[in-house]
């Protein structure tokens, strides 16, 4: 498998073999259903249990507040969905940088007769904690604020956020908040056991797992929308997907980053040296705008493992196409939004319309190579020239 070229890990990212071909020797072997009373169904449940220990070991939290989903989308729908229950409609605070996986959603809720309402970000693409104060109100049952922008690498300050809210509730009831944690996992070190961070999602197949499974992490039990078998603590219905859950606890344990794996950690510090040199070897191209602007002043507000940028005369699908056919794999924004023209997230910056239609998104992982990185470079500099001379 050939991804030295690859650079759209904020898509979705090549699957760790061994550790697939581990989990699905484990899955082969307990194939009873986790639902089963008898002594098949009882292996089959010890295996997810282990996997959740481990899990929650790696994610710092107690074993019964994670729940296996069926991805990002479902770990982020399910605290959505969840104040349906409530016996009264109130307010909803999203960011207007957030995952289409939450931003989608919150239009339903819309229409169920909530009062939904954006948080703006600055230029930088963060939504600050004093955005959100503003805008918190008595009603407000949930806040949903992204750890780390897909687009842009944008880290946002959950923590500040966290105490804004507490600080807000006082005695009174303290309204949700919710952490899509997709692209900051094994991205950034991240405390979810954070004092008022409520709930979490976590993709799988971002961080080398396989498709199809995803985390919720919940401090509280939620009252799901969505009901059925009972499975997940009725959190999450359906049978379970034994083979994810074994390879995304995996995962976790290889790629997560903490004190207690230096190897992540130490693939972490380069990888933020080597963005550092491929930033501002990209600003020196002539035509390029790196967004935001103020990346340059400071790239301890972003994700080293995602860097947009925009180059005058050049639309972003043009030089995606140039690259691809160079066997170089980059994206123009968010994949799950890459037939849409519009860039919502860009245009919350308030990005101008030339640089939005012009952006690209350069994504890297644990595979990308310094030497990689550099060759992009030298691809992105001579399809620079045939539009800039």
């Amino acid at each position: 498998m050939n991804t030295e070229h690859y650079f759209d890990w904020a898509a979705t990212s090549p699957s760790d073999q061994a550790i697939l071909r581990d989990a699905l020797e484990c899955s082969l072997q307990n194939w009873g259903n986790p639902s089963s009373t008898h002594q098949l169904g009882k292996e089959a449940k010890k295996a997810i249990t282990q996997a959740r220990e481990k899990a929650a070991e790696v994610l710092g939290v107690k074993a019964e507040t994670i729940y296996f989903t069926s991805g990002g989308t479902e770990s982020d729908h399910i605290p959505l969905l969840s104040v349906l229950n409530k016996p009264s409609k109130g307010r909803v605070l999203i960011s207007s940088i957030e995952h289409p996986a939450v931003r989608e959603e919150a239009k339903e809720l819309q229409k169920c007769g909530w009062e939904v309402i954006s948080i703006p970000a600055d230029e930088k693409g963060i939504i600050t904690a004093e955005a959100v104060e503003k805008l918190l109100t008595k009603d407000t049952m949930l806040v949903c604020v992204m750890a780390v922008n897909n687009e842009t690498g944008s880290i946002q300050p959950i923590y500040e956020i966290a105490d804004i809210i507490k600080k807000y509730a006082g005695e009174g009831r303290k309204p949700k908040f919710h952490v899509d944690c997709v692209q900051a996992a094994g991205k950034i070190p991240l405390n979810i056991s954070y004092d008022g961070i409520d709930s979490a999602a976590f993709s799988a197949h971002k961080i080398c797992g396989p498709r199809g499974i995803g985390i919720l992490y919940s401090k509280e039990p939620i009252d799901s929308f969505l009901r059925g078998g009972g499975q997940e603590n009725g959190i999450r219905s359906g049978t379970e997907n034994l083979f994810g859950i074994i390879a995304f606890a995996k995962c976790l344990e290889k790629y997560f980053i903490r004190r207690e794996n230096q190897a992540a950690s130490q693939s972490f510090e380069e990888q933020k040296k080597n963005t550092s040199d491929f930033i501002k070897e990209l600003s020196e191209i002539k035509g390029c705008t790196i967004i935001p602007p103020a990346r340059l002043q400071n790239q301890e507000l972003f994700s080293p493992y995602v860097v947009q940028a925009s180059f005058n005369n050049i639309p972003g699908n043009v030089m995606l196409r140039a690259l691809d056919a160079q066997g170089f794999y980059i994206s123009t924004g968010s994949a799950c939004s890459s037939k849409k023209q519009n860039r919502p997230i860009l245009e919350a910056m308030h990005v101008s319309a030339q640089l939005r239609e012009s952006s690209v998104r350069f994504s890297f992982g644990p595979q990308t190579t310094k030497k990689a990185m550099d060759e992009l470079i030298q691809a992105v500099k001579e399809i620079n020239a045939t539009f800039n001379g």
